[in-house]
């Protein structure tokens, strides 16, 4: 069922086609069975899933999903919630398919929520998502108009759900690939909009990783970021010694002031602060998809203004800015949504 031909076929002889010589390459290295032992278990769910014949898709609605006129028995449906069980842990979303939810995680419609109104509109744009997951803003940038989406996940996990998802979307313009910003070919400015949401905080070099995100991005484009800050001014940032809110791969939270400085350092103009936002547990909690620790674990029970170490409870936020030149639209028109 994963099947990436179509794409890197749409890719040979155009402005992606280095990127279509590395691919087959990274996507056996991205799915491979010897480095994920658990992949063949995911691939089997996903060939067990069932037919089901689509009327209509939502891809503009806080629930992703696919419907029919006529939905299907109870019979088809437990294997469908059996089925999408066995890729547990689900952690963004949420989807619904024939009236079956996907209670993911996090609320990732909230995030959405926040930024739709405040970037550039996507309608005929070609997107970057960088960390991705199983790809819920990929659709919801879809559903905005644009005329390509390309996520990026190193997880195959995450790869397999959107497979199982795109069984029922069934959008040839939205791809989830199995690599990381680091597989993206460099200087390939070919993006128009580049989205790297809940990344930069499990970077090394964060500038580095601000530097990798304005190599895809085409003059004029536009990044929309989003990440972990903490309160203070200029120049202020959290390198937390251990583990962040039992995290422990999470490396600088800046401040605002901070972030937006790091994006001028680098060459980004026209810097925005769009949102600032602590984090819920009602916006990140466990649920029957995800049933593991989540953000009420990771809180001290005393003082929910305060992680389980003491640093402060995670608060997030969501920047724009601008590689230097003027964006031209692009001249092929968008594809048609389904």
């Amino acid at each position: 069922m994963i099947d990436y031909s179509p794409l890197i076929r749409r890719w040979r002889g155009g402005d992606l086609d280095r990127w279509a010589a590395a691919l087959p390459e990274q996507i056996d290295r991205g799915l491979s069975h010897q480095r994920y032992g658990d992949l063949k278990h995911w691939l089997a769910a996903l060939d067990d899933l069932p037919e089901i014949s689509v009327d209509s898709v939502q891809l503009n609605h806080s629930r992703v999903g696919a419907d029919a006129v006529r939905r299907p028995g109870a019979p088809i449906m437990e294997q469908l919630h059996s089925t999408l069980m066995a890729l547990h842990p689900w952690r963004k979303g949420p989807f619904e398919l024939f009236g079956l939810h996907i209670d993911t995680e996090w609320r990732s419609d909230w995030k959405w929520d926040r930024l739709q109104e405040r970037i550039d509109p996507l309608r005929g744009r070609r997107v970057l998502d960088v960390g991705c997951g199983s790809g819920y803003h990929c659709w919801r940038m879809r559903g905005d108009g644009a005329s390509e989406v390309i996520g990026i996940d190193p997880k195959p996990l995450f790869v397999v759900q959107f497979w199982a998802l795109q069984k029922y979307l069934r959008d040839s313009a939205v791809w989830v690939l199995p690599l990381g910003i680091e597989q993206v070919p460099a200087q390939l400015p070919v993006f128009d909009t580049v989205f790297s949401m809940g990344v930069l905080y499990h970077r090394r070099s964060p500038l580095d990783h601000l530097l990798e995100l304005k190599q895809c991005l085409q003059p004029g484009g536009q990044l929309v970021l989003d990440t972990l800050v903490i309160e203070g001014g200029p120049g202020a940032s959290l390198v937390p010694e251990g583990r962040y809110a039992r995290m422990g791969n999470v490396w600088f939270l800046p401040s605002t002031d901070t972030l937006l400085g790091w994006l001028r350092k680098v060459g980004f103009e026209a810097v925005e602060l769009i949102d600032v936002t602590t984090t819920s547990t009602q916006e990140q909690r466990s649920t029957e998809w995800m049933r593991f620790h989540s953000l009420a674990d990771f809180l001290d029970p005393e003082d929910s203004s305060r992680s389980v170490e003491g640093y402060p409870a995670p608060r997030r936020a969501i920047v724009s800015a601008r590689v230097p030149g003027t964006w031209q639209p692009r001249h092929s028109p968008a594809q048609s949504q389904q």
